[in-house]
């Protein structure tokens, strides 16, 4: 059986330049929601893209509903793959790389294996998956759905969601919500490149971060 709903409103482009400037580690100083598992890794660790969630839900072996969202997806657009526990079958590959690097897509997620890394690095298409694996996944029709609230690494996602994704992993938040996490976590960056060059210029890390007041007064009561 299988369910298509209507595809998303993407994010604001300005939103989403925004996105792009975000690095997912700094946005986990100050959230702890939101991230999917860490073991649904990068592919391509150097690329850090953002776009907007284009969720697909498929079961077991059957890759149809797949096939079927590359005809689909827009530019911008970040697909999300549910396996529902699945970690044996890999359902992308090298063909579904070129259908929807042509489509234009953002990126991709999927909480279980992928198959064909080298081609899908040699096309250079942004990818997070749970490793490779040799077996696929085939055309049977037998059930998906596309763009319905999926789960995928711990984490519930749904269509339209804001994606942040890099080399430290996956990072989902609402689109209502995107814009001004990207703005904090950018300040923090900013902040960031001061902080090293006071290091550079001689201060010391824990005299900035104030580790040495905490624990030099902790030795005082102790003493």
């Amino acid at each position: 059986m299988f369910e298509v709903r209507d595809m998303p409103d993407q994010i604001d482009p300005a939103v989403i330049a925004l996105m792009e400037k975000v690095e997912t580690a700094t946005v986990g100083h100050f959230l702890h929601a939101g991230f999917v598992d860490r073991e649904i890794r990068a592919v391509l660790p150097e690329k850090r893209i953002a776009g907007t969630a284009v969720t697909i839900r498929l079961p077991h072996a059957d890759s149809t509903a797949l096939h079927y969202l590359t005809k689909l997806v827009r530019p911008g657009d970040f697909v999300v793959v549910e396996r529902c526990g699945d970690n044996r079958h890999a359902c992308w590959g090298g063909v579904v790389t070129h259908a929807m690097m042509l489509a234009g897509i953002a990126g991709a997620a999927v909480d279980g294996p992928a198959t064909d890394f080298s081609e899908i690095r040699k096309l250079g298409l942004p990818m997070w998956c749970r490793g490779p694996s040799p077996i696929t996944t085939k055309i049977l029709g037998l059930d998906g759905a596309i763009n319905v609230p999926v789960t995928v690494g711990g984490q519930v996602v749904n269509p339209g969601d804001a994606v942040f994704a890099d080399e430290s992993g996956v990072l989902v938040v609402p689109p209502d919500r995107a814009k001004a996490v990207a703005e904090r976590a950018i300040a923090m960056q900013d902040n960031e490149v001061r902080l090293l060059e006071r290091l550079r210029k001689g201060e010391r890390l824990p005299d900035i971060s104030g580790a040495t007041k905490i624990i030099e007064e902790a030795l005082r009561q102790t003493a």
